[in-house]
């Protein structure tokens, strides 16, 4: 009996310190109250859907991690405006990782359509493709919503052509799988916002980019490698400072489309590059420049690089999405052309061997709590609404209380785990000053606004 009990205490101590320890366990959003909320064209009301949002369970093996989820965020998604008749509807999936990634030493993997990482909300992770190739002897793109089948040779690059087909918060769905081909922020949050789909369909995205510090742990590709926000250490062992990681992919210089990148071989043509089809419409419209890597703060082929960060203190391969300096999104976006490891993650409808349930210990907004710097309150002065931003990955559902100078609570709101922003009505409130009570569980913020009429 007491033999029994030292190897079932063993078993319990050596299952805690794996999920301690791997942030591919702990790093997932766990919910199991938070339904998923959509948009309807012409609607800016959103409405309430049925699906839970985020991850509802997270369970490891010795070499494995299951994340099941529905694959809905806590962030609106919609409406679609380029005629997507889908909306993001359940998954209902179980998605399978590593919990020791190892890098491909042959030939490189290349990234495919579908999933190729998974968010740590649950949602999906696309590469740049839409589906969409041109076929020359029509002179026309076909394939994919457009029907039919080009020839492979130029293939769309789905953040540039499908721009118009994305919500706010840079996703959509594909029959029903929400997801990102890109960066997760919000379109407005970007230095030069190029959708106006957020002036009437606000929503946000399942973080905020923050130059001042480095980015959050968003998700992991299908070889279990993390991968991160836009911003990092600029040196690989987490010296330097913060700064921008940058994609080592560039425009060609070239008019027409008869040959790929460092190549004169001819392919098949594509269209001559126009403002109907400028550089950057396709793919192959860009070339690695390995030189790039010589700066530290350049990414590789894959878009990552080995370095240190805050949850990989020992350093790990590490992926980026990637972003222009005023934050728009850079090819490759996050994961490609090729992964760096070995793609062993799945989706699959079973687990087949013995597994641990992970249960956070704590749901916190961050390490530190919150704090001053991580919360954003503006118009102020305000006069319709306020809008309240946390700049940090947020765990938690923060509750936000607005208070006169008295103490009386005039409304509150939340800023829900997986999303950034909130918003409170000024319109029936009494010019004056006021103060704005942040509270998650390791800490509050109070700020003063004033409110104009």
């Amino acid at each position: 009996m007491k033999k029994k009990l030292i190897t079932a205490l063993l078993i319990g101590i050596t299952s805690l310190s794996i999920a301690q320890i791997n942030p591919a366990i702990s790093s997932w959003l766990q919910n199991t109250t938070l339904t998923g909320k959509h948009y309807v064209n012409g609607n800016p009301t959103p409405i309430v859907d049925a699906d839970l949002a985020n991850v509802q369970a997270v369970q490891y093996s010795t070499n494995w991690v299951y994340a099941s989820t529905k694959g809905i965020p806590t962030y609106i998604t919609g409406p679609f405006l380029d005629g997507n008749p889908s909306l993001a509807t359940s998954q209902n999936a179980i998605f399978k990782f590593p919990l020791a990634p190892v890098q491909n030493t042959g030939t490189a993997i290349n990234t495919t359509a579908g999933n190729i990482g998974v968010f740590i909300n649950g949602v999906a992770l696309f590469d740049y493709r839409d589906g969409v190739s041109w076929q020359n002897s029509t002179n026309s793109l076909k394939g994919g919503p457009l029907g039919g089948m080009g020839d492979n040779v130029w293939n769309r690059d789905a953040v540039v052509g499908e721009l118009n087909g994305f919500d706010c918060s840079k996703g959509h769905p594909a029959m029903g799988n929400y997801h990102h081909h890109q960066n997760p922020s919000a379109f407005k949050l970007d230095l030069a916002v190029i959708s106006t789909v957020c002036v009437i369909y606000n929503a946000d995205g399942l973080y905020a980019i923050d130059s001042t510090q480095h980015s959050p742990l968003i998700g992991f590709a299908y070889d279990g490698f993390p991968i991160y926000g836009a911003y990092g250490y600029k040196n690989a062992n987490g010296t330097g400072g913060i700064v921008r990681m940058k994609s080592s992919y560039s425009l060609r210089n070239i008019t027409v489309r008869t040959t790929y990148a460092g190549s004169t071989v001819a392919v098949t043509p594509g269209p001559a590059v126009n403002t109907t089809y400028p550089l950057g419409y396709f793919k192959e419209d860009y070339q690695y420049n390995a030189t790039s890597t010589l700066t530290p703060d350049y990414l590789d082929d894959h878009n990552g690089r080995f370095c240190v960060t805050p949850e990989y203190p020992a350093g790990t391969y590490c992926y980026f999405a990637t972003v222009k300096s005023n934050w728009n999104s850079a090819y490759p976006y996050v994961v490609g052309p090729t992964f760096y490891g070995t793609k062993v993650a799945a989706k699959v409808t079973s687990i087949t061997e013995p597994v641990t349930t992970y249960v956070p210990t704590s749901t916190g907004l961050s390490k530190n709590g919150i704090n001053d710097l991580s919360v954003v309150i503006y118009p102020n002065p305000a006069s319709d609404f306020i809008v309240v931003q946390l700049n940090i990955l947020n765990r938690e559902n923060v509750l936000v209380e607005m208070f006169d100078l008295q103490g009386k609570l005039i409304q509150k709101t939340s800023v829900l785990q997986g999303s950034t922003m909130a918003y409170l009505d000024t319109k029936t409130v009494y010019a004056g000053q006021y103060l704005i009570k942040f509270s998650g569980e390791n800490g509050t913020v109070t700020k003063k606004i004033i409110v104009t009429k």
